[in-house]
């Protein structure tokens, strides 16, 4: 009996499930031990977009954002951006098209994102939405993004985000 509880545990049989029982475990944890990912430090990607007050108008709409500022041109003529402005949270829906349609691309989960607005977007304004890996740990991305206006190289948003890429 003891030869076959020897024989079992140097086999290869019980490496196998102890091998595969620590990949379930650290891939429940996020963390996979066995995996290569499509993605490197220096991938980049990015799309252009200009934004309508059609497409601004249906964002309020989706999402009950109906603050005047991107909505009424006389009330945003009073304000300090002279004109309506875009959301915030529209031109940073570029950033997550950058990132599930080109890179790291499909399957990849967003898991957070420290970004600023240091100028406003208008609508026609053609906006370049760039995505950069800037290092790997593990399956997760840390992927440094920004949105500029292509005519004046006007940045109106950039941070940092972080998504869980995708194994397939």
């Amino acid at each position: 009996m003891l030869q076959s509880i020897r024989r079992g545990i140097s086999g290869g049989d019980f490496q196998q499930r102890a091998s595969t029982k620590l990949t379930v475990i650290n891939s429940l944890l996020g963390h996979p031990i066995r995996q290569s990912l499509h993605i490197k430090v220096g991938d980049k990607a990015e799309l252009t977009k200009a934004f309508t007050q059609n497409d601004v108008v249906t964002f309020s709409d989706l999402t009950g954002d109906t603050n005047p500022l991107h909505l009424n041109e006389d009330f945003a003529k009073k304000c300090r951006f002279g004109r309506t402005i875009v959301h915030g949270v529209l031109i940073n829906g570029l950033i997550s098209a950058v990132l599930g349609t080109k890179m790291p691309g499909k399957g990849c989960v967003f898991l957070s994102q420290e970004i600023r607005f240091p100028a406003p977007l208008y609508t026609g304004e053609e906006v370049i939405a760039a995505a950069e890996v800037k290092r790997l740990k593990g399956s997760i991305a840390h992927i440094a993004v920004s949105c500029k206006v292509k005519e004046r190289e006007k940045t109106v948003m950039e941070g940092m985000v972080k998504v869980m890429v995708s194994d397939s």
